[in-house]
């Protein structure tokens, strides 16, 4: 790749009389999932960067580097690449980004709010909960974090002759192997071990403000706010600019992570303190610590509800004090806490489980009850304005929520589990892990036995399309000579892109089956204070047994699970065809800002929206020239958002070519606040020209449903795949079933670029002036 020339950006770097032609045609290419190269795309060895760095940038041909400058060298539009695959591949340290997926999980139930109309009250009711949900799962993480290094390993084992002699690493807490040395106090083992979940929340934090500097800190190019007719958000100057709620969230969550750990650690202090005969002075400085805590807790979750996203403008406002100062008290309110429990306490000794079992209970009701308040709030906006092609019904945010809480849950109660397993060899020896943690991790073989009901029923929903398919193939290809292998083969393809459009029910089956489950491991845990063996000892057999089993099963599996997350995400960064399979999901999630938890995974379009806007706006008004913006899968999605952050004066000069687009079939059902029908049909009101492409075998793209209005169809019929159903004169050879890719190797494609760029009419380019960036003013 020739990326070492390095070129202004075309149509800003000469002197007026050097001002290109009106006649030139530009082809803005953007890539979907998996990511390719400038060389793929232009289908050219030789390749320049015109504008851009290492993570993402435009690429041209060699030969069309200065086309503006001579428009009648080529017949057709000169070809540009964005290559924006840097945003989300990278080493495979990167992976690791997957254990943090319940973040993003909760940060996608955000932008699922359904469509509504003069609902504003209800609306910001929506996302705070969302925020609260988000939150909950933050403290959850670095309580799991605190279950494994204080209560298990420096309480539990620590203070167990058996255990800590097994552990040789834990020998200098244990007061019987090191004669009672100075760490073995069970406060200094608390304050010791603290610091793991204190590096844990610390590791966040710097995660967090990094990936921002690194992703989302760009710049959108600033234009008059649009009239707001409550169609899409997309089009507001500061959607894709989050800095002040991240900064504050991020705030909030470092804060809550800080007194979490300081929570686990002064609550044993106190408790101990409050014993009859021990020291007065302590027992008020406990008072008073708890008391400091519920005002710490107070504060944080004041600032979670205060303040959403500002989107009407480019808010540049850091609230610095607060963003500043509010972790930085948390820390010094942990610090001072550690002092407190390391405290010289004779007596004390550490028996059981650490006190403070209770805190996941009670974060596991809160969750439930957010999520079933959420999906009220999600029914009442659904029925205020309904769109039939919503998922579940509007209720699509609720469900994610719920399965964002189990996932947490899940994964803190088998990594508790695990550990536990791993420290307690005998399995006798120490109380293990809170109970609820094992009720949860029990839950996952039930939830296995389900999802394989399901994919049980997917196939048979197969099976039935695929026989209806047959017949439409042989309809479709009927001129050519018959081939029922082949009939069959393109069926059963056609029958597997079917079923994306059966996600929504697989989510409701999931989420309504993890809440239940999730209740009942709740109601086990309370009752009976035992784990589900012990808790149905003495009952039948057969119960006994599959308790038994279902905890024994739990725990190896949310290990095994960690394993092929981890393994799976680190192939899918480095591996195209892993990515082309795993990476839609992760790129639908990491298309959307941080909007409800600051730690997910960054939003890679905060970076690339304001990229193409940029080279959109700047290049047509220079030149005058028409401009097709070509997207394929994912590549379309970000087009959309792209041209309605344009000034609408822009908007009006440039088509959308979309292909293999899940901007309905995936975005309009999920997220219809933003790319419902009425966002989508704003869209194509507002830009020249618009069409769609997409195949029956694709399971990704599909057509986005709608009407000419003045001119052709939004989406043009299903394009034949394959091109040929057997060996013709055309196609000697076998034609592949391309499914989601080589759109572009379709006529089809050439076809309907060159009737866009036949409607498009050049406009005279604006007087030069670099030094000011294009605005809608």
């Amino acid at each position: 790749m020739e990326n070492t020339q390095r070129r202004s950006t075309a149509g800003a770097a000469t002197e007026p009389d050097d001002r290109p032609g009106t006649g030139t045609a530009l082809e803005l290419l953007i890539h979907g999932v998996g990511g390719t190269t400038p060389q793929e795309m232009l289908d050219d060895p030789r390749t320049v960067r015109i504008t851009g760095d290492d993570t993402a940038a435009v690429f041209r041909r060699a030969d069309d580097a200065d086309a503006e400058r001579e428009p009648g060298r080529r017949e057709g539009p000169v070809p540009e690449a964005y290559v924006w695959c840097n945003l989300t591949s990278g080493n495979g340290t990167r992976a690791l980004w997957l254990l943090l997926l319940p973040f993003m999980v909760v940060n996608l139930a955000h932008w699922m709010r359904p469509t509504a109309r003069g609902r504003r009250r209800t609306v910001r009711l929506y996302g705070l909960l969302v925020r609260l949900a988000g939150l909950s799962l933050t403290v959850l993480f670095v309580a799991a974090a605190c279950e494994v290094a204080l209560d298990l390993a420096a309480w539990q084992c620590a203070g167990t002759y058996a255990c800590a002699e097994r552990h040789s690493w834990l020998g200098f807490l244990s007061p019987a192997i090191s004669g009672d040395g100075w760490w073995s106090a069970p406060g200094r083992r608390l304050a010791l071990a603290a610091l793991v979940p204190t590096a844990v929340t610390g590791l966040l934090w710097l995660l967090s403000l990094r990936t921002w500097n690194a992703y989302e800190s760009q710049q959108p190019m600033s234009h008059e706010p649009e009239e707001d007719t409550g169609r899409t958000a997309l089009n507001r100057p500061g959607f894709w600019y989050g800095r002040r709620l991240v900064a504050r969230l991020r705030a909030a969550h470092t804060a809550a992570g800080l007194l979490t750990v300081a929570a686990a650690v002064g609550s044993a202090a106190a408790r101990q303190d409050r014993e009859p005969g021990g020291p007065a002075v302590l027992a008020v400085l406990g008072v008073l610590l708890e008391a400091v805590l519920a005002a710490g807790a107070c504060v944080v979750v004041w600032v979670v509800c205060r303040r959403g996203r500002t989107e009407r403008r480019v808010d540049g406002t850091l609230d610095r004090h607060l963003v500043r100062y509010l972790p930085l008290a948390a820390l010094v309110v942990l610090a001072l806490t550690l002092l407190y429990a390391g405290w010289e306490r004779p007596g004390w000794k550490s028996a059981g489980r650490l006190p403070g079992d209770a805190a996941f209970g009670a974060l596991t009701l809160a969750q439930g009850l957010l999520v079933i308040v959420l999906a009220g709030v999600a029914h009442t906006l659904h029925r205020s304005d309904p769109d039939r092609r919503a998922a579940i019904r509007g209720l699509a945010g609720p469900a994610v929520a719920m399965l964002a809480c189990a996932l947490g849950g899940v994964m803190s109660g088998g990594v508790s589990q695990r550990v536990s397993d791993w420290l307690d060899g005998t399995g006798t020896s120490m109380p293990g892990p809170p109970v609820l943690l094992t009720w949860q991790a029990s839950v996952i073989p039930p939830l296995l036995v389900l999802l394989l009901g399901l994919a049980a029923w997917l196939a048979r929903r197969a099976w039935h399309i695929a026989r209806t398919e047959r017949a439409a193939v042989a309809r479709e290809y009927a001129d050519e000579a018959a081939d029922p292998g082949r009939t069959r083969r393109i069926a059963s393809v056609r029958a597997m892109a079917a079923l994306t459009d059966r996600g929504p029910r697989i989510l409701a089956a999931l989420s309504a089956a993890t809440l239940l489950l999730g209740a009942g491991a709740l109601a086990g845990a309370l009752a009976t204070d035992r784990t589900p063996g012990e808790a149905t000892r003495g009952s039948y057999a057969v119960v006994h047994g599959a308790a038994e089993t279902a905890q024994a099963l739990g725990s190896w599996l949310i290990g095994f699970g960690f394993i092929v997350l981890v393994a799976g995400g680190r192939r899918a960064y480095k591996d195209a065809s892993a990515r082309r399979t795993i990476g839609i999901l992760w790129d639908v999630g990491t298309f959307w800002p941080r909007a409800a938890h600051p730690f997910a995974p960054p939003c890679y379009a905060e970076r690339a929206v304001p990229d193409l806007t940029w080279r959109i706006a700047t290049w047509t008004r220079a030149t005058g020239g028409r401009l097709v913006i070509s997207g394929h899968s994912q590549g379309s999605v970000l087009a959309a958002a792209a041209a309605w952050q344009l000034p609408p004066s822009t908007r009006r000069r440039v088509a959308l070519l979309t292909y293999g687009s899940p901007l309905e079939r995936l975005y309009g059902r999920w997220f219809p606040a933003h790319f419902g029908p009425e966002a989508l049909g704003s869209l194509h009101q507002e830009v020249d020209c618009w069409r769609n492409l997409y195949r029956l075998t694709d399971p990704i793209g599909g057509p986005v449903r709608l009407p000419g209005d003045d001119g052709p169809d939004v989406d043009r019929p299903a394009l034949r795949d394959p091109l040929a159903h057997g060996r013709t004169a055309t196609h000697p050879l076998p034609a592949p079933i391309l499914g989601h890719s080589d759109y572009r190797a379709d006529p089809a494609f050439a076809e309907e670029r060159r009737r866009l760029l036949a409607r498009l009419r050049p406009q005279v380019p604006a007087p030069r002036n670099t030094d000011e960036p294009p605005t809608g003013r």
